[in-house]
């Protein structure tokens, strides 16, 4: 018997017997589906955030030829950055050992010689790194904001929209050309019934016929199988389902969120009481003093056409109080159950600062000294939304200084770095 091949370009070298059409065409078709979904609850994400006006929310890009498909987010349903953004992380979360596998399964295609036969071989090659590297990159930037935070230079918003983007465009040109390819192989499966193990001379144990190989992913020299490839994507589907079930949680909250095992923000709400619920910033980590928010120092500076007021918390407590059931939602994919909140319309501030509509952009500032979003925008139509409220208390009691205390932002669907806390100065006008 020769020996093995050392280098990873021989088609001998790889001898899984695993490898096949049919085997990579089952995840392909997974993929195809769960990359579209993620792909669009990106975008959906990235239009709540408001890229156009970047100049006060984040780094993130302006419209430009990316961002053709910007819209106004909605204030309603109260729930849908909550369900967009749950599923865009939870289904990303999900995915990883599919894109792992499919990776795994044509691995060999990587290191094929020659490099390009033609033209248009060369242009399969090309989008084939650019799908895996883009893959790669958006998963891992996705996994690490999820469980580490801040940890990208400049921002994580403009990092992941372009690598999407650039991704889903080798994504595409690839399911063109293999979706015809998957669909055939999958259908043969269907048309032979279960599938047997591949023996090292090609053929199906139990006499089936080998497995075909129209990709030309199947080893050359195959070695005996210690497992069938059916029993591999049982194993791929278990593993994507016991991810799923440790991090859903976050999303759905209450008993589910102990199931989170793996989510930054799983397990059981943090402490007790009406402010027992999740914070991603503390305090102490935006460097808030006491000092600055008691009741002698802290004044907010609400400024608009009429000119600028200046109101202490009692100034506030003692204008109208409205009250609004809401959630918070987090680009990391956990959310809040639905929390009482108490304070002042929005708009009704607005209306103190000269728009009598109540309808005008907001640009709010915060306290907090460290950390992103010290500022946010929000549009008229958040503003004027009647659940929109500058908060003062949550659950019956004044909000904690974890959670904004003296007053924070609540707006229904807003993602939850918008809803400022440690609200230091409101000014209402056009910010586009």
């Amino acid at each position: 018997m020769r020996d093995r091949p050392r280098l990873p370009s021989s088609p001998a070298f790889w001898r899984s017997p695993l490898r096949g059409t049919r085997f990579t065409a089952v995840l392909g078709l997974v993929l195809l589906g769960g990359i579209t979904v993620l792909f669009v609850t990106g975008l959906v994400s990235y239009a709540a955030y408001s890229p156009d006006l970047s100049p006060v929310n984040d780094t993130t890009p302006g419209k430009g030829l990316l961002g053709f498909y910007l819209f106004d987010w909605p204030a309603g349903p109260s729930w849908l950055y909550r369900l967009t953004q749950g599923v865009h992380v939870t289904l990303g979360v999900t995915l990883v050992p599919v894109l792992l596998a499919k990776l795994w399964s044509v691995v060999p295609k990587l290191f094929a010689l020659p490099p390009a036969r033609s033209l248009a071989h060369a242009l399969e090659r090309i989008s084939l790194l650019l799908l895996v590297g883009g893959g790669l990159f958006e998963f891992t930037t996705g996994l690490l904001n999820i469980q580490l935070e801040y940890v990208f230079p400049g921002s994580f918003y403009p990092l992941h929209f372009y690598g999407a983007w650039v991704f889903m465009s080798a994504f595409v040109v690839h399911a063109a050309l293999k979706t015809p390819v998957a669909v055939r192989a999958v259908r043969s499966m269907r048309a032979e019934g279960p599938g047997r193990a591949v023996s090292s001379s090609g053929q199906a144990v139990g006499g089936r016929s080998a497995v075909a190989d129209e990709a030309g992913l199947a080893s050359a020299r195959p070695a005996e199988p210690t497992v069938s490839r059916r029993g591999a994507l049982r194993l791929v589907g278990a593993g994507a389902l016991l991810l799923f079930l440790t991090t859903v949680g976050q999303s759905l909250g209450g008993p589910l969120r102990r199931t989170a095992l793996l989510a930054p923000h799983g397990g059981a709400d943090p402490g007790g009481g009406p402010n027992g619920f999740q914070i991603n910033k503390t305090a102490a980590y935006a460097g808030i003093t006491e000092a600055e928010t008691s009741a002698d120092a802290w004044r907010l500076v609400v400024t608009g056409p009429a000119g600028t007021v200046r109101l202490g918390r009692a100034d506030l407590l003692r204008m109208p109080q409205h009250s609004a059931s809401l959630p918070i939602a987090c680009v990391e994919g956990w959310s809040t159950a639905d929390q009482w909140w108490r304070g002042v319309r929005l708009r009704d501030l607005a209306a103190l600062a000269g728009y009598d509509g109540g309808a005008a952009d907001l640009l709010v500032e915060s306290l907090q000294r460290h950390g992103a979003f010290r500022r946010a925008a929000l549009s008229a139509a958040q503003v004027s939304d009647p659940r929109s409220l500058l908060a003062l208390d949550v659950n019956g009691e004044p909000l904690s200084p974890d959670h904004g205390y003296p007053a924070r932002i609540i707006v229904p669907a807003l993602p939850g770095v918008h809803n400022t806390k440690w609200v230091a100065r409101l000014t209402f006008g056009d910010l586009r």
